[in-house]
Order: structure tokens, then sequence, then C-alpha cells
């Protein structure tokens, strides 16, 4: 087959148009930190970012963790705002025990923003009878709302991620974990709080790049605990969700 030099120059006009679509079109998705740390967003000049929750929160804080990840950003590309940072995740925590350092952990340091990752453990400790009740962890969630609202900080409330990284249900405690997941749903809606709906997010993942059903190795460590991927996949998401509702903030 034969082509004319006309023919062979809109072949190559043509393939580079498209690569350069397929590039805008790459470009047009910053990371969730991107767009939490960027010029344009909506974060003010002395903001103050709380980290609440449990192991996985503890963890976040360490040198590769998804709490530092997202402070580091802030502090490098935005250091014009001052921002501090607040680590307050202790292990083997469930919501009644945020209830009960709220006060002194939190609220004493007047935060703008709180981060409540929470519920792994109030699912997990059930196998020896020491998990939360399923009302006693819908009101509790609602105290802990109204309580940091009440004081004028904005809150984003993430659902518990995973007990075992197997995508299709087959998990012991997968069940219970999308029960405790609906009722973050049901009281972010009810109280007008920002969802970070990790669950969703994890299994979405873990669908396209766990195929094997395997229970740990992929964002976790164990199952539970994140490891260097999983610490970037939490700290995208609750970056780009900490954006979003600083953009309606009022």
């Amino acid at each position: 087959m034969h082509l004319n030099n006309t023919r062979i120059v809109g072949l190559i006009l043509s393939g580079a148009v498209l690569f350069a679509a397929a590039n805008f079109a790459v470009a047009e998705e910053p990371s969730g930190i991107d767009q939490l740390a960027s010029k344009d967003s909506a974060l003010k000049k002395g903001e103050t970012v709380a980290f609440f929750g449990d192991s996985i929160t503890a963890a976040g804080a360490g040198p590769k963790g998804y709490c530092k990840l997202i402070a580091n950003a802030i502090e490098k590309n935005r250091p014009e705002l001052e921002a501090k940072f607040i680590y307050a995740g202790i292990g083997g925590h469930k919501v009644p025990n945020l209830q009960g350092r709220l006060d002194r952990d939190v609220l004493s340091k007047k935060p703008t923003v709180v981060f409540i990752y929470i519920g792994i453990n109030d699912v997990w400790h059930s196998k020896h009878g020491h998990g939360t009740p399923k009302d006693k962890y819908e009101a509790g969630l609602k105290d802990l709302i109204k309580k940091i609202t009440d004081k004028g900080a904005m809150v984003v409330l993430a659902t518990p991620s995973v007990i075992g990284e197997a995508p299709d249900g087959s998990n012991e405690l997968d069940a219970m974990l999308e029960e405790y997941s609906a009722i973050s749903r049901k009281v972010a809606k009810e109280t007008g709080t920002h969802m970070c709906d990790l669950r969703k997010a994890f299994i979405d993942y873990l669908k396209k790049h766990n195929e094997d059903k395997k229970y740990k190795g992929i964002l976790t460590s164990d199952g539970v605990h994140l490891n260097e991927a999983g610490n970037k996949f939490v700290a995208n998401e609750a970056a780009k969700e900490m954006a979003a509702a600083l953009k309606k903030r009022k």
C-alpha cells in the first residue's frame, strides 16, 4: 500500500492530536492530595486539621503514613497558610473511646477540620464480645459530630475500610462491616456531614487489583493496617473529600 505525502502528514497530525488529548485527560485528574494542597483549594490561613481514629490513624502519623502525606503536601505547597496538624489516633480505639477523649485530644486544640476514621475495632472486637452495639455506634458518631461542629469545626467522616482484602464478600466480618458502614453513611446524611466512603473505595480498588482474593498484601500488611500503598491510597481519598468539603464550608 502506498501513501501520498498529504496522507502521511494527516496521519502524523491525527496521532499527535490523540496523544495530546490523552495527556490532557490525564492532566485533568489531579490526585486528591494535589487537589487539597493546591493554590486553588479552599484551605484558609491558620487551618488546623485533626486526624482522629484508631491504630490506622496512629500509624498514619508516621513518616509514610496517610496523615503525614497530607500534612507534608500542605506544608510544602501552602507554607503561607501556617497550617497545624493534630494526630489523634490510638490503637484499639472504638467510637466510645473517641467520645471519651474528644475534648482532651481534639477540641482543646481548636481544630478547624476533623477527619474521623473509625469503625474497624467496633466491628473486629465483636469476635471477642467487645465490639460496639449498632445503636451505640450510631449515637456515638452523632455525638462526636455535634460536639465538633458546635465548636465551629468541619467534620469529614470515613466509613471503616476492610478486615481482610478479598473483594467478594468472603472475609469473615464483611457483612458486619457493611452494616456499620451503612450506619456511618446514614449518620453523615442525617447530620449533613461530608462522607469519605473508604469502604466503597477499597472494595472498588480491590476488585480490580486483587483477583486472587488475597486476605492481605494489596493495601494492607495484615488485612487491616495499611501498608505503604494503602497509606497513599487513603491519603488521596481523604484529601479528595476534605478538598470537596472545604469548598462547601460556610
